[in-house]
């Protein structure tokens, strides 16, 4: 599943899926007529928006590539673009006319919401910055960060400028990590910065016998593992040398495919956990299992996979199946005051570990809820897969660091630091906002004089996807009406994901 936010685009509502691994905001359009593109809603260029700029007569290319090999191509333009009350009338972004990327839940694009750095648009045309940093240079964030709350099987949230207070009742108790600096390509100024929302990897555990990760480029890391944080990821990522490891650690675990996929017995109780600023955060197998295979129900099919290596020197993605057990807080930074920070807040229990009982029962119920996995298991041991190391994609010559001050790329130098002040983190200080309640308690008086109590769910606002100011849903295809729910405080929002 993908996990995705509305945003209105020249007056239209899409549906984008969010991704903190890219920057660029790109929505496929009714050129795009590939069959990917057709089951979507997509920007209708004959409506013409009036908040529509053409960037060089529409002939600036838009290229994003992914590592499934997909593709998304187009031209860059610049159009108004509204998340919740939050806008940015000139706002540069791609306009897809081709595109074999495949899109879920009805998305007509994808939202980036990494740094400048990571843009092509920002690389390509000035004064082009990702939307969410654009909000944050502008200073119409409350603070500049974003807040999320994954979940499995109900809507997540995602909060503009503060942290959800519904989720996070003690922010004292975010754990808060800096993130990594990347030196320049050759082609770069010989200045470190930011790159991707991505950290230190401190450890990673099978039942709380800790590892020490094997990072790809010891030399160049000074022996730190660099690990993606990753809201477009579905599971978990890492090199073939620490995943191999981890499964040795459980009972029955078998490499069932020479692409870096493990299979494990389905009653596997034993937790895995991966260690970040110092805490270790557990999972359970009902959350790193990815489903039974199809050929032999008693076997699973297992996050973590082991992938190709990267020439970034990134040695773990970090997706869903983690980001689920957690609240995320990603902070752009502040210019020239305060470093980028990724916080953790734990959703789990600490004080009550599940028993091996409870935590068999826990995988049967999540596998009795979902499908199998169509796969078949070989009968034989399979080599051990080889991933040659490419050579490293950074000038080696420029220092880089955790958590340095920079001048330029992050938020405006508007904003106060409370993150990284010269008195630490101040937790106190970090915005909040509490969101309305989706239920409605109502106390009564009947007849008789006896009080009642009921709940009534509280009706929200729908929208209507790829529909033009005053054009008629009937007219237009792929046309779906859907219930969206905003919170507004100051400038802060909260979305339903």
């Amino acid at each position: 599943r993908s996990y995705y936010s509305i945003i209105e685009v020249g007056g239209m509502n899409f549906r984008v899926a969010l991704d903190t691994a890219s920057s660029d905001l790109w929505l496929a359009s009714s050129a795009c007529t590939t069959e990917t593109c057709n089951a979507i809603p997509r920007y209708p260029l004959s409506y013409e928006s009036p908040s529509f700029a053409a960037v060089n007569g529409n002939q600036t290319s838009f290229n994003a590539s992914y590592a499934d090999g997909t593709s998304s191509n187009g031209f860059i333009a610049r159009e108004r673009v509204t998340i919740a009350n939050l806008t940015i009338p000139d706002q540069t972004m791609g306009i897809i006319t081709d595109s074999n990327v495949t899109l879920t839940d009805r998305t007509t694009g994808l939202l980036g919401l990494g740094f400048p750095r990571l843009s092509s648009v920002n690389q390509t045309v000035t004064n082009s910055t990702p939307f969410l940093v654009n909000l944050a240079q502008r200073g119409l964030l409350e603070y500049p960060l974003f807040g999320l709350h994954l979940t499995r099987n109900t809507s997540g949230t995602i909060s503009l400028g503060a942290i959800d207070a519904s989720v996070v009742i003690q922010p004292a108790n975010i754990s808060w990590n800096p993130v990594v600096q990347f030196a320049p390509f050759a082609s770069e100024s010989n200045v470190s910065s930011y790159l991707q929302w991505a950290i230190p990897l401190g450890g990673f555990s099978v039942n709380h016998t800790r590892l020490a990760p094997m990072p790809t480029y010891t030399n160049v890391t000074n022996n730190m593992s660099i690990a993606l944080i990753d809201i477009g990821t579905p599971g978990l990522y890492g090199p073939f040398q620490d995943v191999s490891r981890l499964f040795s650690l459980i009972d029955g675990a078998r490499l069932v495919d020479t692409s870096g996929q493990w299979a494990i017995p389905c009653d596997t109780s034993v937790p895995i956990s991966f260690t970040f600023g110092g805490v270790s955060y557990d999972l359970q197998p009902y959350e790193y299992i990815i489903g039974p295979a199809a050929g032999n129900p008693n076997l699973c099919l297992s996050w973590p996979m082991a992938a190709p290596l990267s020439s970034d020197g990134i040695d773990w993605q970090i997706g869903a199946s983690f980001l689920r057990s957690v609240y995320s807080i990603f902070s752009y930074g502040i210019n020239r005051k305060e470093p980028p920070m990724i916080g953790f807040y734990s959703l789990r229990n600490q004080t009550a570990a599940p028993s091996p009982i409870d935590a068999v029962s826990s995988i049967f119920e999540f596998i009795s809820g979902i499908s199998t996995v169509a796969t078949t298991l070989p009968n034989f041991p399979l080599p051990t897969p080889t991933f040659t190391t490419p050579p490293y994609a950074f000038n080696t010559s420029v220092p880089t660091s955790n958590g340095g001050i920079v001048s330029s790329g992050l938020a405006t130098s508007t904003y106060r630091p409370v993150l990284g002040g010269p008195n630490g983190v101040n937790a106190s200080a970090i915005p909040t906002i509490s969101p309305k309640p989706a239920l409605q308690t109502l106390i009564l008086t009947n007849a008789q004089g006896l009080l009642t109590t009921s709940t009534k769910t509280l009706e929200e606002p729908t929208v209507t996807l790829a529909l033009p100011p005053g054009w008629n849903a009937a007219s237009r295809p792929h046309i779906d009406t859907f219930a969206i729910f905003l919170v507004f405080a100051l400038s802060c929002t909260r979305l339903v994901l």
